[in-house]
């Protein structure tokens, strides 16, 4: 089937430029092994990991990068450790549950205010003791749309905040070759730390925290899921290092959003489509089995999208969830539309 599933957004993890691109520079480290060896802190570290993670901060305009295995581990290490006791975070409630994780193993109170509710987020405000953090997305992957990132920054400023924001699914599509989101609202200086991940737009795997040279001496000492488990291989980093090279080498951003804009002309008024600019396009069709047969009639029909339903979300917000990607081309995504339309 026609991929409309993955969050290989820009294509990356099947192109064949990168590939080539690899595999040139991978002849350039005869001396590689296929494992790290240990941990980052025992024998698993490398000048050229430290390297790559000074790159990655200078491309994001941060002060800093520390590298993950996973997003799952970038967030499950900085939410467990970073908050203390007597601390106080506000999250969204519709994170992802790699953060929600990272909260509950913290000491720290949390709350959380409705989805982009800012009004519900002053109230959460001024009820927060300690040093208070705010967590958010800035684009959510159950529906899309973005967080109003420069209103949270101004009650955050009021209320003396930090705020960290996960870039999984701006990163490649948002800002300046693909910097993401915060950057692209000028709002780098402003955030406490940013969380990017590089299996997604970026079709490789992995991630990295973006903050302050403080933040990272932090996390090297106390996050628990980089000190204690074995660091990814250098193979690893050497398609991520290519897929930043890649990623400045054009502009993809263009070309995903010309996508966009044409499978959002195209979809029928009458379909309930969620208002996105991300590649992330969401169709709601109430009910789990409506959701579950108009995903099995698109699949017959060639194009491999899903359903998410409830309790994934809420009942009666169930959906179909459309990945557009530079891997598609136009006509692909017309057809799927005029399927769609007939379909929902």
């Amino acid at each position: 089937m026609v991929d409309f599933c993955s969050n290989d957004y820009l294509g990356f993890s099947r192109s064949d430029e990168l590939k080539i691109l690899f595999q040139t520079e991978l002849k350039n480290y005869p001396e590689y092994h296929l494992g790290s060896g240990g941990s980052r802190l025992l024998a698993g570290n490398h000048s050229f990991t430290e390297n790559l993670e000074h790159q990655i901060a200078i491309f994001h305009d941060s002060e800093s990068a520390l590298i993950y295995n996973s997003g799952f581990d970038a967030n499950i290490g900085l939410f467990s450790s970073l908050p203390q006791r007597g601390d106080t975070i506000i999250s969204d409630e519709f994170i992802h549950a790699s953060i929600i994780d990272g909260i509950r193993l913290s000491h720290a109170n949390r709350f959380v205010f409705r989805h982009n509710d800012l009004i519900n987020l002053e109230q959460k405000l001024k009820l927060a003791k300690g040093k208070i953090f705010i967590v958010v997305e800035s684009v959510y992957s159950m529906d899309g749309d973005e967080a109003p990132l420069q209103e949270i920054i101004s009650l955050a400023d009021k209320y003396n905040a930090a705020v960290i924001v996960d870039e999984a699914h701006a990163v490649g599509i948002f800002g300046a070759s693909g910097k993401g989101l915060v950057y692209d609202l000028g709002l780098s200086n402003k955030v406490f730390a940013r969380i990017i991940t590089f299996g997604k737009a970026l079709g490789t795997h992995g991630a990295a925290i973006l903050g302050s040279s403080q933040l990272k001496a932090y996390l090297i000492n106390f996050s628990r899921s980089l000190i204690y488990t074995t660091a990814a291989p250098f193979l690893n980093h050497l398609a991520i290092k290519c897929a930043y090279t890649y990623l400045k080498s054009k502009d993809h951003q263009s070309e995903i959003r010309e996508r966009i804009d044409s499978f959002t002309k195209n979809i029928s008024l009458d379909v309930k489509l969620l208002k996105s600019r991300s590649a992330i396009q969401i169709i709601v069709i109430p009910g789990n089995e409506k959701a579950r047969e108009a995903a099995q009639r698109i699949q017959k029909g060639g194009f491999d999208s899903r359903a998410i339903l409830s309790p994934s979300v809420a009942k009666g917000s169930e959906r179909l969830r459309i990945c557009l990607h530079n891997h598609n081309s136009i006509d692909e995504i017309k057809n799927l539309c005029e399927l769609l339309n007939r379909i929902v």
